[in-house]
């Protein structure tokens, strides 16, 4: 065979190979099909953690640059036939020690959560209209708790962009539940390997409130990566939120009697 041949025939392997590694690309594909593709692939690529386990260190800074801090645990149980379950305690500091919030994430429904006050021994639900208001005092949103479910957002691929020196794919997403308190998300996925390297949220008038920026990945297990630290800021009040991640564990052997309501009162005593 030639060597024009040979070359040839290396440049269409190539040429196929890099069409087969990235399953959004497709002869007339929407935007709004690349969008869901790419959401997907980040969705497969995270599969099969089981459970996990991770102790947090809460910074919250005012916009005078204040600080405070709070500790607390955080576990997470994988579910494939609905959204994730989760439950957060807080250690520390005194006012807020016990204190702990269950979320139920749904794929196509609202998400259930309930938050335990030790200070009235008391379970209280959250309402669906109180899903946009702030956990805790953080920057963070009740609705932020969840799980990013493929199912809670419609998609729009936007373009691929550099992020400070990583190759990212740019997908604007819109919650599904009218009272989200979004009106669209821009999210920053990996090229490489579809983590999310930073979120932009936009309100209700459709002006940029927060942006999420994830760092310090590490990878688990071969296969699953956790940024180290999250680091919320809101642009409107000048407050940000950071969270420091310790000591994950995986395959934790939790199950769905670890997240009932007699847990969520157990784990806040």
């Amino acid at each position: 065979m030639s060597n024009y041949k040979t070359i040839k025939m290396k440049k269409i392997a190539l040429i196929i190979t890099v069409l087969c590694s990235v399953p959004f690309i497709s002869q007339g594909q929407t935007p709004e099909q690349k969008g869901l593709a790419i959401a997907e692939k980040a969705d497969e690529v995270d599969r099969g953690f089981e459970s996990s386990q991770v102790s947090l260190k809460m910074i919250l800074t005012n916009k005078n640059g204040q600080e405070s801090e709070r500790l607390l645990e955080n576990k997470t149980l994988e579910l494939h036939e609905d959204g994730d379950k989760s439950l957060i305690v807080f250690n520390s500091p005194r006012d807020v020690e016990g204190t702990a919030t269950l979320t139920f994430t749904h794929k196509t429904t609202s998400d259930d959560q309930w938050l335990y006050l030790p200070s009235i021994k008391r379970v209280k639900r959250i309402s669906s209209d109180n899903k946009s208001g702030p956990f805790m005092g953080s920057e963070f949103a009740y609705e932020d708790l969840s799980s990013q479910e493929v199912e809670k957002y419609t998609y729009k691929f936007i373009k691929e962009d550099n992020l400070n020196g990583v190759s990212a794919l740019v997908v604007e997403r819109y919650p599904v539940d009218p009272k989200s308190g979004y009106t669209r998300q821009v999210v920053w996925y990996n090229k490489d390997n579809y983590r999310i390297e930073k979120i932009d949220f936009y309100d209700r008038k459709n002006a940029l409130l927060k942006t999420l920026d994830y760092n310090g990945y590490e990878q688990y297990l071969g296969k699953h990566w956790r940024a180290s630290q999250m680091v919320m800021e809101n642009h409107q009040t000048g407050k940000k939120t950071r969270l420091i991640f310790e000591n994950y564990a995986f395959k934790t052997g939790i199950s769905d009697q670890d997240f009932t309501q007699n847990s969520l009162v157990r784990a806040g005593r």
